[in-house]
């Protein structure tokens, strides 16, 4: 799946349930420069 695509469904869904990316990462367990790079298509994990 395109990085792109997953990035843009990702902010979709969070904005939807209007959660900070903060607020994701906490709930994820993750931090919340791993979100911002989920987002942005930096991550290559």
């Amino acid at each position: 799946m395109n990085s792109y695509v997953t990035g843009e469904t990702i902010r979709h869904l969070r904005a939807q349930r209007r959660m900070t990316q903060e607020q994701l990462a906490e709930t994820l367990g993750v931090t919340g420069k791993a979100v911002s790079k989920w987002e942005t298509g930096v991550s290559h994990s």
